[in-house]
């Protein structure tokens, strides 16, 4: 098989990509900018491009499929090269489902918790050897890509991202994968550029139940008032587990799983990621692994990549980096934190890097949701505003949106390393908080300086 990636260097395409050879294909690509660590991982399976940019060249009739990545436009001369010889052309999801077409698919969705969940699945899965193809959203320790597919797997588990399919197929990446077995985290309203409005994005989400298939199983969070009502309206012939917090304990600043009055350590903690357990748990019993081996398996998980990752720690300090950036996301996160570590005061950094939370009507929503931290910061980059063409924000407006007198709002990033570092952290932690970095803030030596 031929495979040609057009916009090879996206984080989920490079990955694919890598998968498919490493499975066999003759796998080519093109980009136009590929940045670390796609541009090291291709090179590494020998399918970096040579050079950047499109060439039209790069298509021919001897290809066997074309896989299109969300970075590509419409107009972009491979892709029309490719349409005027009449080759297959695949999104990433459709090329997943492809590969997943008789299989039984776990698809995991939700605003928020999906890649945690996937990754608490995958772990267990891996725990007792049990073979499965997969797609998650975040490098996992243990696992040497974010895509796998096989030939002899009996089923595939799926991140089910709800932003659009491709430049040509407008759907929610999670319509395309028809689940067998479906999970619904909780439902926040995000990608405001996509979804208007909260009832248009909440229709994505019961689209996806009633595209389980016949028999099929919808794993959902009752905790979750919309996700309740999707769950409890689901087709009849559809199995229904609902599932909330489990009973636990933190002692010792450790959070302890209690099944059957016996005590199960975590390395993860925070209401959301027991709720993220305890849905990972529903999906690995339906696939035969029970309880007690579940809950014997996810305590040495240590989390995602960028999901409550510790960058640094002593004995009085912990530093983390966290993906959240959506208001619901940042609550969860504080909260999480500053319920762990009772004893310690709460740092917290958010900086503002979506559409939707750099967005002038959508800011409002961001109302209360640093109140748990003691010192609470906010960046943004007015040239990230400009380039999403943007209505320009000031310092005051984001001030105001967030609702809380004590935030300090920062555009030099810079500046707010620096007042990072004049703190006293004796009996604090740091919660860096993005889907970006701070526009150069290595994490890493941040967390250095902090714990010195």
């Amino acid at each position: 098989m031929r495979v040609h990636f057009i916009a090879i260097g996206g984080s989920a395409m490079h990955n694919l990509a890598i998968a498919l050879k490493i499975k066999g294909y003759d796998i080519t690509g093109s980009d136009d900018e590929i940045f670390e660590p796609s541009r090291s991982r291709l090179k590494k399976y020998g399918i970096l491009p040579a050079a950047e940019g499109w060439d039209e060249n790069n298509i021919s009739e001897d290809l066997n499929a074309i896989i299109l990545g969300m970075h590509a436009k419409e107009d972009n001369p491979e892709l029309l090269k490719a349409k005027e010889l009449g080759l297959k052309i695949y999104s990433y999801p459709e090329y997943l489902y492809e590969q997943a077409r008789d299989k039984k698919r776990i698809v995991i969705g939700g605003s928020h918790g999906k890649t945690t969940i996937t990754s608490m699945i995958l772990h267990v899965l891996q725990y007792y050897e049990v073979a499965c193809d997969y797609m998650v959203g975040a490098q996992l320790e243990g696992f040497e890509v974010m895509v796998k597919m096989s030939t002899d797997a009996p089923f595939m588990v799926l991140e089910g991202d709800e932003y659009l399919t491709s430049p040509l197929d407008k759907r929610p990446k999670f319509h395309v994968y028809r689940p067998d077995i479906a999970l619904i985290s909780g439902i926040a309203w995000d990608h405001i550029n996509v979804f208007p409005t909260f009832e248009n994005y909440l229709s994505q989400f019961q689209i996806f139940a009633d595209l389980i298939s016949p028999k099929g199983t919808l794993i959902y969070c009752s905790e979750d008032i919309e996700v309740k009502e999707i769950g409890e309206q689901t087709r009849a012939d559809i199995k229904k587990l609902p599932y909330g917090i489990p009973e636990h304990e933190i002692a010792q600043g450790v959070t302890n799983i209690i099944y059957k009055n016996k005590r199960y350590p975590l390395k993860v903690f925070g209401e959301h990621n027991l709720m993220n357990l305890n849905g990972a748990r529903l999906v690995c019993k339906e696939l035969g692994i029970t309880s007690k081996e579940f809950y014997k398996a996810i305590g040495s998980f240590s989390g995602a990549s960028k999901r409550l990752e510790i960058v640094a720690e002593n004995r009085t300090t912990t530093v983390y980096k966290d993906f959240a950036h959506s208001p619901s996301k940042l609550v969860a996160t504080t909260n999480a934190v500053k319920s762990q570590f009772e004893n310690r005061e709460l740092v917290a950094c958010i900086e503002l890097h979506t559409y939707s939370s750099l967005s002038e009507k959508f800011l409002s929503h961001y109302a209360g949701c640093l109140d748990n931290a003691d010192i609470a910061k906010v960046y943004f980059n007015p040239h990230t505003i400009k380039l999403k063409r943007l209505h320009e924000l000031s310092k005051e407006q984001v001030k105001e949106a967030f609702n809380n007198p004590k935030i300090e709002v920062y555009t030099d990033s810079a500046q707010l390393q620096d007042d990072l570092l004049k703190i006293n952290w004796q009996n604090k932690n740091l919660l860096m908080m993005s889907s970006g970095n701070f526009d150069g803030i290595d994490f890493s030596e941040l967390g250095k300086k902090v714990i010195a």
